[in-house]
């Protein structure tokens, strides 16, 4: 597999990055994992607007779904006319959520464009990928992925305080993209996102392979998160960065 970070800010955009959308290719197949604010734009620096072959939303704040109403309007007026809908996996209010924020009826909303199928914990086939999905500790419906090709594992967290869940989906993986928001010793809100000493923590726990830390917004310090989980976890650690690619 080969995984491309589209953006990776947390919460709002910054000068460098989108927010939160990972491409991830396999065998020809490609897989977005979230298109938070920026994204589509970004997206387009890597493959071609109509080459994506499936959407999976980790959940319905729009640093993670937003850009899901852009990308609405360029396969609906496509000039050459709409493609075949598109299989878009997020949680179950993910047709109507879409549909308010772009403020249109949900009936049909987004429907004649997207095909929505709702994620719940468990493993899906995603074209040539084994997703596995599992439910996260954020105030909103949230799941992290697993996802895995040709004996190679990589695990997305989405957006999670402590999770004994994402502990068991990361078990054993190649590459951990986990969150790491907050600031150990500032933020000390434990249902909503990790810091870099716990993303370090669940990498150790989970004996990943290799941690790489995401959705760092803009305020915070990204270096001293970068020095949190490398103090907690023995392996190799770096942050993640727009535009940066990874052999899985």
């Amino acid at each position: 597999m080969k995984l491309t970070v589209v953006g990776c800010s947390g919460s709002f955009p910054s000068p460098e990055s989108a927010c939160s959308s990972y491409l991830v290719e396999a065998d020809g197949f490609r897989l977005v994992l979230d298109l938070g604010n920026g994204a589509l734009g970004a997206l387009q620096n890597h493959i071609g607007l109509y080459e994506v072959d499936a959407i999976a939303l980790s959940h319905l704040h729009a640093d993670h779904c937003i850009d899901l109403c852009a990308y609405w309007v360029a396969r609906n007026y496509r000039l050459e006319g709409v493609p075949a809908p598109l299989p878009v996996y997020g949680p179950a209010d993910t047709p109507g959520r879409m549909a308010r924020a772009y403020d249109m009826p949900e009936a049909p909303g987004m429907t004649e464009v997207f095909d929505f199928r709702t994620l719940r914990p468990g493993t899906v086939e995603i074209g040539p990928l084994t997703v596995t999905v599992a439910r996260v500790n954020h105030p909103v419906e949230t799941f992290a992925f697993r996802v895995e090709h040709d004996g190679r594992s990589l695990v997305y967290s989405g957006d999670t305080g402590v999770s004994r869940a994402l502990v068991e989906l990361a078990r054993d993986c190649d590459l951990f993209l986990c969150e790491a928001a907050y600031t150990d010793g500032k933020e000390t809100y434990q249902e909503i996102h990790l810091n870099g000493r716990e993303a370090g923590e669940h990498a150790a726990a989970a004996r990943a392979r290799r941690l790489v830390l995401t959705h760092i917004p803009p305020w915070t310090d990204p270096q001293r998160n970068l020095r949190d989980a490398e103090a907690a976890f023995a392996g190799p650690v770096e942050l993640a960065k727009a535009g940066a690619a990874y052999e899985v």
